[in-house]
């Protein structure tokens, strides 16, 4: 939806990206509020979130050391990542002024979703938080590390969101009741009640986004798109859009590549969406 040739170059080439500041921020934030809720209710405060930001950063670190070259060495360096574990922490801060996880109960966190359509497409995905009431509706709710978008942006951003609850009506038969964005680079919050129309629609709209995929790989034709997103681009430098020149596909399972069809490739439709700053709904 951003740029064919931007998934291309993640997904079918799978070219490495250097670590963005601001998506790795977002996902430290993600998982400072994912754990938490492993506290007592009571516990669950401002305090106890900031806590746990630095363990959380060492953790990452030590999964991902590369990380690290985020930042300058020496003191610019270290200034520049105190100033980054700042903005976290204002975020966390925030969180607090939006809502009290003193009385909530989430039924899941960072909940993986998989799901086969009547077509064959398989759509996965992970959800920040569900919650369920006594009376057994569901709430989809995701964190958003950047500012909410204009207006005429939501729908934009609500597709991610219609994604994750088609997956679980498909799952488990019933719509969910509300879906939560929760905007933490200003403390807004984006409701939207879905209905069956609008997973109807989002469905429709995943299997055509599917279909150009597949269009795409048969003719080996993944167009840019410019927007003021290539402006943050690690692949800048190989797009024509900007001079460069695309590498070769690459040859896939079952004989897809340059001049090729998509042969064996196994449909599958995942939603990933951890972004902050330029964010990316990446299908």
């Amino acid at each position: 939806m951003t740029c064919p040739l931007l998934y291309r170059f993640r997904v079918i080439d799978k070219i490495p990206e250097k670590p963005s500041p601001a998506a790795v921020r977002g996902t430290l934030v993600h998982a400072v509020l994912e754990r938490l809720f492993d506290r007592p209710a009571a516990e669950r405060t401002a305090a106890a979130a900031l806590e746990l930001l630095g363990p959380q950063w060492e953790r990452l670190l030590a999964a991902e050391p590369e990380l690290a070259t985020m930042f300058a060495e020496g003191e610019a360096g270290e200034a520049e990542r105190d100033g980054w574990l700042e903005q976290a922490r204002r975020m966390l801060e925030r969180y607090f002024t939006m809502e009290d996880p003193r009385r909530l109960e989430p039924a899941e966190r960072e909940l993986f979703v998989e799901t086969v359509l009547e077509s064959g497409l398989k759509l996965r995905g992970f959800i920040d938080r569900v919650d369920v009431a006594p009376s057994g509706d569901v709430r989809i709710v995701d964190y958003k590390t950047g500012a909410a978008p204009r207006a005429d942006f939501e729908a934009r951003a609500l597709f991610q969101m219609k994604f994750y609850a088609l997956v679980l009506w498909r799952l488990h038969g019933r719509v969910p009741r509300l879906l939560q964005l929760m905007y933490l680079g200003n403390g807004e919050i984006l409701r939207y009640e879905p209905d069956e129309a609008d997973l109807r629609a989002t469905e429709r709209k995943v299997e055509a986004l599917w279909q150009a995929i597949r269009r795409a790989m048969d003719t080996g034709e993944w167009r840019p798109r410019t927007s003021r997103l290539c402006d943050w681009c690690d692949h800048k430098v190989r797009c024509p859009q900007f001079g460069g020149t695309p590498p070769p596909l690459p040859v896939l399972a079952g004989g897809a590549g340059e001049g090729g069809g998509a042969g064996g490739a196994v449909p599958v439709v995942a939603v990933t969406a951890d972004s902050d700053g330029p964010e990316y709904d990446d299908l």
